[in-house]
């Protein structure tokens, strides 16, 4: 680890959005850190994202920014296609590595990015963590461990953008499975914060749907689209409830974000970033109001910063809940491929 005293100095490769708006300023927010050298997809892309937040230096690729011995740590801001590759290698170079969720392409890549990550246990490697729920996420624990909902029978998981199908909108990386991977919209961001609270499922049977088979891509080909628009997920957790996950980017005029917890005594409900709850003799579900102890929120390089000094181990998240998640979306993959139930394997 770093001392506390020594100024750690970060390189970024892909400043896309998440990064420029969160990840750069908050390194920079952290005391002796400092934002060194930014690689993009193309010079003139790095060297925008320099003169906006005042970097001094332009790699000209992610390799070079790897090799440069005056770097402590990268930051990876891509999309996944490029997080394994880059993370064996900042970990060869003896660098510390914070990646851009999702973690990999799939369950391989993922494995050998913890492999190398174990291999290194001098050096911090983290994937940004699922945001959504980590508001309430200590306060859910909590009332589990009470035993507010007794015992736990069923999960809903229902994610809906709100909008309606664009056949004519152009190809995004989302939909893009060589640059996505495996990766089905926010699935497994969703199963991560799932996870925090009951841990993982044992066994998937899915199906998923795409409805725009092609798109133009931002250079003007016509490419097939193989990530689905819609999926739907039955979970057998290993906590013993049944989990369903709709995830759906078809959803005109219907938006919403929960995970509903259904118990023998009670229910908790987490949707729109607020929680509430209630219990057998309840007429309806109350507000429940999250201590101030309980509520973390974002720290992520906060966390990865700490970490990296030897003051705190990161929580939010290591390499190994990566592969959980990135095993249930492989599960999920094969499950709409194959039209069977697909037990997850050990990690």
């Amino acid at each position: 680890m770093t001392s506390g005293k020594q100024v750690i100095r970060v390189g970024i490769v892909g400043a896309g959005a998440n990064t420029r708006e969160k990840h750069i300023p908050g390194l920079r927010a952290q005391p002796g850190v400092e934002v060194v050298c930014v690689a993009n997809r193309s010079r003139a892309s790095s060297e925008k994202v320099a003169a906006e937040f005042g970097i001094p230096q332009v790699a000209a690729d992610w390799r070079a920014l790897i090799n440069d011995a005056g770097i402590d740590a990268v930051m990876i801001g891509t999309w996944p296609y490029l997080h394994c590759p880059v993370s064996l290698a900042a970990l060869a170079a003896g660098k510390h590595v914070l990646t851009e969720a999702r973690l990999a392409m799939n369950l391989a890549e993922a494995r050998q990015m913890h492999a190398a990550a174990l291999a290194r246990p001098d050096l911090v490697a983290q994937v940004v963590p699922a945001p959504f729920t980590l508001g309430v996420d200590r306060t859910v624990q909590r009332l589990l461990r009470e035993g507010f909902v007794g015992r736990l029978l069923n999960i809903e998981v229902r994610v809906a953008d709100g909008r309606f199908l664009d056949p004519a909108a152009p190809l995004n990386w989302r939909q893009d499975a060589e640059l996505s991977g495996l990766n089905v919209m926010s699935l497994g961001i969703w199963y991560e914060s799932l996870m925090r609270w009951v841990g993982e499922a044992s066994s998937v049977m899915a199906k998923g749907r795409t409805f725009v088979t092609q798109r133009v891509d931002a250079a003007g080909r016509l490419r097939a689209v193989r990530v689905p628009e819609h999926v739907s997920v039955l979970a057998d957790m290993a906590c013993g409830a049944q989990a369903c996950f709709t995830i759906s980017a078809v959803s005109g005029l219907y938006k919403s974000s929960e995970i509903v917890l259904f118990g023998s005594e009670g229910t908790l409900r987490f949707a729109d970033g607020e929680l509430s709850g209630g219990r057998r003799g309840d007429a309806v579900l109350q507000p429940v109001p999250i201590p101030v102890e309980e509520a973390v929120g974002w720290r992520v390089e906060e966390e990865f910063i700490s970490a990296i000094r030897g003051l705190e181990v990161v929580s939010h998240t290591r390499f190994a809940e990566g592969v959980k998640y990135m095993a249930f979306t492989e599960a999920v993959a094969i499950s709409m491929a194959e039209g069977r139930e697909i037990a997850l394997c050990a990690c």
